[in-house]
């Protein structure tokens, strides 16, 4: 076990913050006072559930000035963008508080005479979000608020590289006065983290990382009858039909390939381009990625940050060089961008034609600044390309035809079907995966199904 975690910095390699591992005392004391707390949170009524959110929610939006540049120095991103993190937190946060009712009302069947019939959703007790770096709030945000309103207690344990992340939600959550023990956070190393899953303290675990991560939880699982949502890996495609409008095509996916330096589970790695459309969609995409910026992400003129970790940068440069070697070309020079420097977490974007899916850069997961393009006849090599992929988050096609991309869409395996946008995600609707990208949902009132059970209610008033 360790003893302390230190979140580093991309940015320069220093140290933001360094905490003690919580110690076995401090972790039975959280996870006990979270069980003596649930049940009076949850006999409190939406409404007061929902005040306490939404002051965490106004608590958390008051930080912005120093969240901004923090995230800059903890994960990369430039703080030109910080700011739509926040958005996204308060626009999901509020989405879910909103339905709520909704999705907690009970479900009451055609009317029996004699009989009482319904269906509650009840709270699960104890949630144990495990939430990742590359989109510190959004992630937590997905699973925190609704597992707050459906009635249980949440015990957050961040990534390391966030680990200030963890404790901006505690101060929002404490400025609101939430009841002692019904939101706390904990820093854990991998051990501890395995070992409060299988040891039970868990009623529920919601996961976002790695397959491999994925993998631990479930061994940890094994046998405790948890309910484990898992969002994991993704290898997202992008179509563009010959009916695109090319230009909104091309500064979405760009955007889609590029923005967070690649290093999102829903981000564009893999183009499929009609043959049609084939050489000004190409040109266009190479020309526009030209003009990012690659740079120190606290510097307003930054676009493009360093990746998470010298390591993660290593490995899609190294993605990209076995790419070249069996064929590929790589349209953009990195000379261009003089931060672009091996051994560091600073890497220019990459453009690769002449790819292929025996190419580990159009088959593993690459979470980096590089995208794979492939001239394609029609839909059905497109689609079969799609498919081809051990992942199934989100697929985003491109067209101006409303029906060819709902038949599309209704066969390509995946969580989400985007027409003429990617990178998103809607609050309203499920977020959710296929395959090796994991199992569960969170958002949407589907999202609420997750983090609770269903209690049936089967009374005869005539006897």
């Amino acid at each position: 076990m360790a003893n302390s975690i230190s979140a580093i910095s991309p940015v320069d390699g220093r140290v933001v913050a360094k905490r003690s591992c919580a110690s076995k005392r401090q972790i039975a004391q959280a996870f006990g006072l979270a069980r003596s707390a649930q049940s009076e949170w949850a006999a409190l009524s939406l409404k007061e559930r929902a005040a306490y959110c939404l002051k965490a929610v106004d608590a958390m939006l008051a930080m912005k000035d120093e969240i901004v540049p923090e995230l800059a120095w903890s994960m990369g991103r430039p703080v030109r963008y910080g700011a739509g993190e926040l958005r996204g937190f308060e626009e999901r946060a509020r989405h879910m508080i909103a339905i709520a009712p909704e999705a907690l009302a009970d479900l009451v069947p055609a009317p029996k005479d004699g009989f009482i019939r319904h269906i509650t959703r009840e709270p699960l007790g104890v949630v144990f979000t495990i939430a990742p770096w590359n989109y510190p709030y959004l992630t937590t945000v997905n699973s925190v608020i609704p597992a707050l309103m459906a009635g249980n207690c949440v015990i957050l344990k961040h990534a390391s590289h966030t680990l200030l992340v963890a404790e901006r939600f505690q101060k929002a959550f404490d400025k609101a006065g939430l009841p002692k023990g019904v939101f706390q956070h904990l820093v854990l190393d991998h051990e501890q983290t395995g070992q409060i899953i299988s040891g039970g303290l868990v009623n529920a675990v919601c996961f976002t990382g790695s397959v491999e991560g994925g993998r631990v939880m479930e061994r940890a699982a094994a046998g405790r009858f948890l309910h484990v949502g898992l969002e994991l890996g993704g290898k997202d495609p992008a179509y563009v039909r010959a009916d695109a409008n090319l230009p909104h095509a091309i500064e979405n996916l760009v955007d889609g390939s590029f923005f967070n330096s690649g290093q999102s589970c829903c981000g564009i790695e893999r183009i499929y381009v009609h043959k049609d459309v084939w050489k000004p969609f190409i040109e266009g995409f190479i020309d526009l990625t030209k003009t990012y910026v690659l740079g120190n992400p606290l510097e307003e003129a930054t676009t493009l940050g360093p990746m998470i970790k010298a390591d993660a940068a290593a490995f899609v440069r190294k993605q990209v060089a076995s790419a070249v070697r069996a064929g590929a070309k790589a349209h953009i020079d990195t000379k261009a961008f003089p931060m672009d420097k091996r051994g560091t977490p600073y890497m220019a974007p990459q453009v690769l034609t002449g790819v292929n899916h025996q190419m580990s850069v159009m088959r593993d997961e690459s979470f980096g600044p590089v995208v794979g393009i492939m001239k394609v006849s029609g839909d059905e090599e497109a689609l079969t390309l799609m498919n081809d992929s051990p992942y199934g988050l989100t697929a985003a096609l491109w067209t101006e035809d409303e029906k060819a991309a709902a038949a599309i869409g209704k066969r390509i395996e995946t969580g989400t079907v985007f027409m003429n946008r990617c990178d998103y995600l809607d609050p309203a609707l499920a977020w959710t995966g296929v395959k090796d990208t994991g199992r569960g949902a969170t958002l949407s009132i589907v999202g609420y199904e997750m983090l609770t059970r269903p209690k049936s209610y089967h009374l005869r008033t005539k006897t």
